[in-house]
């Protein structure tokens, strides 16, 4: 799905999103098109918010002030909607990317996507539904966190390595080991979500490209990321079943190789 010629308007809800991650989450949106728009909704007189403030200026991410006129009551959801559609007639963009974990933002998701706009959202596994499926992508926050603490723990483990190879005795440097991040299982259903989707573009003799498995599996299941199982990509998730057969051929146009993918005899029939 990774479209790099996309403009993209990013817009953040900072009421409902953690600060923690953003340059992470700034590099996961570069991946999909380039953030010509960043802003950041909220009521900045708030002291909840100011944790943002410095990495406002890291990530070059503009505040938008967005006044509580009323106890109980969020307007920074109003302020987002009226800017996205603003930013949505002004045809600078062509697809944006909602980060919020708040439902509200569903009709706003459904409404760009009616006038064909890429639409990216952004949230915690919190996030209701129907916001998750409004969207042709969505991104949980949880999986940027993974990566990190993943790399945090590999990069701790070479130093223990190292420190215990060249240390004796007391001189040896003590490291305190992290926990590695926990991933999910995968299930029969996500087994047959691949399954199906393999069906729907293979050929007759079962074999569909991985790209275009890719593609029709995250327009049925907007969620849908190899990272959640703790895989980099689709190729070791599916491998990794043993229900599917992986063959690697020639591509004449370029320099990788193409992936197709089908179903084990058995499970064929």
């Amino acid at each position: 799905m990774e479209r790099k010629d996309l403009n993209l308007a990013v817009l953040i809800d900072g009421d409902n999103i953690p600060s923690a991650y953003v340059k992470e989450m700034m590099e996961e949106i570069a991946k999909y098109g380039n953030p010509t728009i960043k802003r950041i909704y909220g009521d900045w007189t708030k002291p909840h918010l100011n944790k943002w403030k410095k990495i406002l200026l890291e990530n070059a991410i503009t505040p938008i002030q967005s006044y509580s006129y009323t106890v109980g009551k969020n307007s920074t959801d109003s302020a987002m909607i009226i800017d996205a559609m603003d930013v949505l007639y002004s045809q600078k963009v062509t697809g944006f990317c909602i980060v919020s974990s708040d439902s509200d933002f569903t009709r706003l998701a459904t409404r760009l996507r009616e006038a064909a706009m890429m639409v990216i959202g952004i949230g915690e596994k919190k996030t209701p539904n129907p916001f998750i499926v409004a969207c042709d992508k969505f991104i949980y926050l949880e999986i940027l966190k993974n990566q990190v603490e993943a790399a945090e723990a590999e990069e701790e483990e070479e130093a223990a390595k190292k420190s215990t190879a060249i240390g004796t005795g007391a001189a040896k440097k003590v490291i305190t080991k992290r926990k590695k991040p926990k991933y999910e299982k995968v299930t029969p259903k996500v087994i047959r979500l691949i399954a199906n989707s393999i069906s729907d573009v293979a050929d007759e003799d079962g074999w569909a490209f991985l790209g275009e498995v890719g593609n029709l599996v995250q327009k049925k299941q907007p969620n849908f990321d190899a990272r959640i199982y703790g895989f980099d990509k689709l190729t070791p998730l599916i491998d990794s079943t043993g229900r599917f057969e992986i063959e690697r051929r020639e591509n004449q146009r370029g320099r990788f190789k193409l992936i197709y993918v089908r179903k084990k005899v058995k499970e064929r029939n």
